[in-house]
């Protein structure tokens, strides 16, 4: 990481973590962070973060088709709960990694995920009673944000990953929420570019301005 700054705390209101959120920040457990320029084993990478502008959002094509492909999965909307089944299927979703494989659940959330540093939810998606994904989402006032995703790669073909993440908005929606913020891209080619296959997305400029992101409707 290069180009950034950060702070760690233990508590952020949620109007605090709406204004967080509008300047480019994002955060894993207490350890709050925003950078502008990473440096890659690919080179030099810009970071795009986005947003979803929710009055604007509408559902793509190739989004239904998750959506109804996952008819048959049971979804619980509640406080996280980082039990045995979530850390077998952390470790199950690690496998999907050649480099950069994370070492921890706990790399990403604090030890009370539900309440440090801020309000966060878990999506868990269940196949009768296996558990078969799960998302993290932090609640702020008038927004959200998706700290990070877990999915069953024997489920792979499902979509897993854009499904919670489909889900995160509807939640969010529900909530009449502004803003859905599903975290930093690239400016430039990445692994990092399904976040920006949504309608209604929107870029920070580091300068304070948000942009309607082009072509941010393809999906």
């Amino acid at each position: 990481m290069a180009h950034g700054q950060y702070f760690e705390t233990s508590h952020v209101s949620p109007r605090q973590l709406d204004v967080l959120w509008a300047n480019g920040w994002r955060h894993f457990g207490t350890y709050f962070y925003r950078y502008w320029i990473n440096l890659t084993d690919e080179g030099v990478r810009h970071v795009l973060p986005l947003r979803i502008r929710l009055s604007d959002f509408a559902l793509s094509e190739s989004q239904r088709r998750i959506r109804r492909r996952n008819r048959d999965l049971r979804v619980v909307i509640q406080p996280t709960v980082i039990d045995t089944a979530t850390l077998v299927l952390f470790e199950r979703h690690k496998q999907r990694f050649t480099h950069n494989i994370p070492d921890s659940i706990y790399s990403f959330l604090s030890q009370e995920p539900a309440s440090v540093p801020c309000r966060n939810e878990e999506i868990a998606v269940y196949d009768g009673e296996r558990l078969v994904a799960k998302s993290f989402l932090d609640l702020g006032k008038e927004s959200t944000s998706s700290v990070y995703g877990i999915f069953d790669p024997d489920y792979a073909k499902r979509s897993l990953g854009i499904l919670t993440m489909l889900l995160e908005i509807a939640y969010s929606q529900a909530r009449g929420d502004k803003f859905y913020y599903p975290g930093y891209a690239y400016h430039e080619p990445s692994h990092y570019d399904y976040k920006k296959r949504f309608v209604a997305l929107e870029w920070f400029d580091w300068q304070g301005n948000w942009h309607p992101l082009p072509n941010g409707h393809r999906g």
